[in-house]
């Protein structure tokens, strides 16, 4: 489908100073001047796309999920709708899209993004809000999980601060998936910027409100999260994501760790910071303590050639599809997966590991041509005697599917005397060792440090990993 485009006439004001000589002398710039700001457009869309406004859907996504409907409306004479396609659509797996301006608009003036909605069952829309124009999202506001009914109902998305967006691309997005794998429909009218002045009492916080302690090494990187809360004249306290250019940042140690204006905090010395934050004047709940540990050392970068090779988490050779890195199954108390990068290298950490999943089960893996399992481990815990851990794989069977009675797994266990204190670690486990009957629907890999163990069940709780491959010993 072609992008939908309602080009404006736009008038462009060309400012320049205008030199008078005079008796020899230069006229000064009168500082009744008034430089050109960008329009203040509320409207997005009434009956219509307003001036300037675009549609782009996501890639992936159902691209003629929007139509532009005249029959459904709340008021006037047309309202957006949004067909969501059902679970296996070849057109799109859901549905999708930005409306930016890219003329830019200065939202300054407003509290909110209000619009009316309802739809053709009661549903929970993932992702809505604006400040996505597919570039940096700087402003980016998401107002996550929204629930709809099928009755017209007005929604509020509040602004966490108006002054910064005096030049905003981003005029709406969302994103919706199937609900219980069925498509439906639902419609948006009236959607336009306010100044309501009933968004009140604000309540920014990072990572949730909590206080972080993280320990990291020299040259990784972590990027804050961030909400905003008001209070609107309903009654209804309304949460938005809020993009971290939102707040102002404060870093109790800049020389170990920065915050760049999108929320990046770079690690660049050995020592301890407080990352703490400030949004409309207004402190935010939460912070980010950083305990760097000086300089990182990698793993060996692995040299297999890649036809051998099926690799489950490397930088080194192209990855399967991977469900997840932890699948926060119940009785676990790991954090963590996949979220540590280091000079560009990303690592898997694992903390408060108990026990811990890798799953790749859409599609699972056949390694039956496989001799080894290779992975890098690197314990950060002091190594005690009777500390271990334990590798496990799961194969789903013939059926490909958990449960039926096919399935099969296998454990080796790594002891203290073969694990060692912030080095790496490399195993080369033979699949034979795992004793499994079969490995042509290998599902999940675990990491196991608790309760394997008969007679003392370990201390190990923090954990890196890197290179977790299987290969063909040739």
């Amino acid at each position: 489908m072609k992008d939908i485009k309602i080009i404006s006439l736009k008038i462009a004001v060309l400012f320049g100073v205008i030199f008078t000589v005079t008796s020899g002398c230069e006229r000064s710039l009168s500082g009744d001047v008034d430089f050109a700001s960008f329009p203040v457009t509320a409207e997005v869309f009434i009956d219509g796309f307003s001036g300037g406004l675009e549609y782009r859907p996501f890639e992936g996504s159902k691209l003629d999920a929007f139509i532009v409907d005249d029959q459904e409306r709340y008021e006037g004479t047309a309202s957006m709708r949004f067909n969501v396609p059902n679970v296996g659509d070849p057109a799109g797996a859901f549905a999708g899209a930005i409306f930016p301006d890219n003329g830019g608009r200065n939202l300054s003036g407003y509290d909110a993004l209000t619009f009316w909605a309802r739809a053709s069952q009661g549903a929970t829309i993932n992702e809505i809000g604006f400040g996505n124009d597919f570039g940096e999202n700087k402003f980016l506001v998401t107002l996550p999980n929204m629930r709809i009914s099928t009755a017209w109902t007005k929604y509020i998305i509040p602004i966490p601060d108006p002054t910064r967006l005096t030049n905003e691309k981003g005029m709406f997005w969302y994103s919706e998936g199937p609900e219980n794998n069925n498509g439906y429909t639902f419609w948006i009218d009236e959607l336009k910027f306010e100044k309501l002045g009933t968004v009140a009492q604000p309540r920014p916080a990072i990572f949730n409100g909590e206080d972080r302690v993280e320990q990291t090494f020299i040259g990784s990187s972590f990027t804050v999260t961030g909400t905003q809360t008001f209070n609107l004249a309903s009654g209804l306290n309304q949460t938005v994501s809020a993009a971290p250019s939102y707040f102002t940042f404060t870093s109790t140690n800049p020389d170990v760790a920065r915050v760049n204006e999108l929320g990046v905090v770079s690690i660049l010395d050995q020592g301890t910071a407080k990352i703490t934050a400030v949004l409309a004047g207004v402190r935010a709940a939460g912070s980010l303590t950083v305990e760097s540990l000086g300089n990182f050392t990698p793993p060996l970068i692995p040299t297999r050639d890649a036809a051998n090779v099926i690799s489950i988490f490397s930088d080194a050779y192209t990855n399967v599809p991977v469900d997840f890195y932890n699948g926060f199954f119940g009785g676990q108390t790991t954090l963590g997966g996949a979220d540590l990068v280091i000079d560009g290298n990303n690592i898997i950490r694992y903390t408060e590991l108990n026990f811990v999943a890798t799953e790749f089960k859409n599609p699972t893996i056949d390694i039956t041509q496989m001799t080894h399992l290779h992975v890098d481990v690197q314990v950060e815990n002091p190594v005690n005697t009777g500390d271990f851990v334990t590798i496990e794989l799961g194969d789903f069977g013939a059926n490909a599917a958990f449960g039926g009675g096919d399935d099969s797994s296998g454990r080796v266990t790594f002891t203290s005397d073969t694990l060692k204190t912030r080095t790496w670690v490399p195993f080369d486990i033979p699949l034979t060792d795992f004793g499994l009957t079969n490995r042509s629907n290998l599902a999940q890999l675990f990491f196991i440090t608790e309760g394997t163990n008969d007679t003392q069940p370990g201390t190990i709780t923090d954990l890196l990993v890197d290179n977790m491959y299987f290969y063909r010993q040739e």
